[in-house]
């Protein structure tokens, strides 16, 4: 059913509380916020993997969900800020351009998002944000800091290693080669789409790993995801879903649930492997209820 334009899902309380905080887990997403126009519909929705991330983390509840990223000066991204100042994520780094907004246009086929074309990240991706050393003091007080490959954010992530701040990065499913050597030294937690067979899909995370990763785990869609921690193979099955809405956005739920869920884990003292099944299984269930939601995370506005 469609929800009415503005409207997205519910938190327990949409200016965050600490003392509500499920998870002891301070979390930053570092670089891109789009509309995702459904062409469809002629509904769009606030997305992009690190505003998805923020929006995922604070309802799954953390003491802080921020984001750090460029913005454009045009409608488009007066919403996404708007949405993001209704569901109380934190934007005090963040820094409006003059210029467009990034877009993606999106067409969905059997409950499944299709991109149809996008404007290269807008004024985003034509000016990449460089870390300073006041910007890096804001970081420091993250337990983890999230990107990925549209973001423009790569010559930045060893400064946010180098502060001690664990880096995720998600390399999607169109990563080359040369791009995860070239990323990989700087990143703690990888993900990435892989739709391989079991030997090549053990490779690839091995690859991960050999490339400098902690942690490398492969969503696989309806067959769940596999992380490898260089020493063992953690399968999680999907949970099975009674309607699939959208998949938009499924990925980055799967991402930051587990990313809070095993940092909140690890600092109260559980052990590592049993901390990664059990943030597994959360994120697998948690995933599972963000694809009965319209756009990654509701918000719609009709345009025409």
């Amino acid at each position: 059913m469609r929800g009415k334009a503005g409207e997205g899902f519910s938190l327990s309380k949409a200016g965050g509380n600490k003392a509500m905080a499920e998870h002891n887990v301070k979390i930053l997403g570092f670089g891109d916020n789009v509309v995702d126009m459904y062409e469809h519909l002629k509904t769009m929705y606030p997305g992009g993997n690190c505003v998805n991330l923020c929006a995922y983390a604070k309802r799954f509840g953390v003491e802080k969900s921020a984001y750090m990223g460029y913005f454009g000066n045009d409608d488009n991204a007066e919403y996404v800020i708007k949405v993001l100042e209704e569901i109380g994520i934190e934007m005090y780094k963040c820094k409006q351009l003059d210029g467009e907004n990034g877009w993606s246009k999106v067409t969905l086929k059997d409950g499944d998002r299709v991109f149809v074309d996008w404007n290269d990240g807008g004024i985003r991706g034509k000016t990449p944000y460089i870390l300073d050393r006041f910007d890096l003091d804001y970081i420091k007080q993250f337990d983890v800091v999230h990107s990925g490959n549209y973001c423009f954010t790569e010559s930045e992530l060893g400064k946010i290693k180098a502060t001690g701040v664990k880096v995720a990065f998600d390399f999607s499913d169109d990563s080359t080669e040369e791009y995860y050597k070239k990323v990989l030294p700087d990143v703690n937690y990888a993900f990435c789409s892989f739709d391989g067979n079991e030997e090549e899909l053990k490779a690839h995370l091995q690859m991960m790993i050999d490339g400098g990763a902690e942690l490398a785990t492969a969503s696989r869609g309806a067959e769940g995801c596999v992380l490898y921690d260089g020493e063992t193979f953690y399968r999680q099955p999907a949970v099975p879903i009674e309607k699939v809405v959208d998949t938009m956005g499924a990925g980055d739920s799967l991402i930051t649930s587990f990313l809070v869920g095993y940092t909140d884990r690890i600092k109260k003292g559980e052990e590592k492997s049993e901390a990664i099944k059990n943030a597994l299984a959360d994120a697998a269930k948690f995933a599972s209820e963000i694809c009965g939601l319209e756009g990654a995370f509701g918000y719609g506005r009709h345009y025409e």
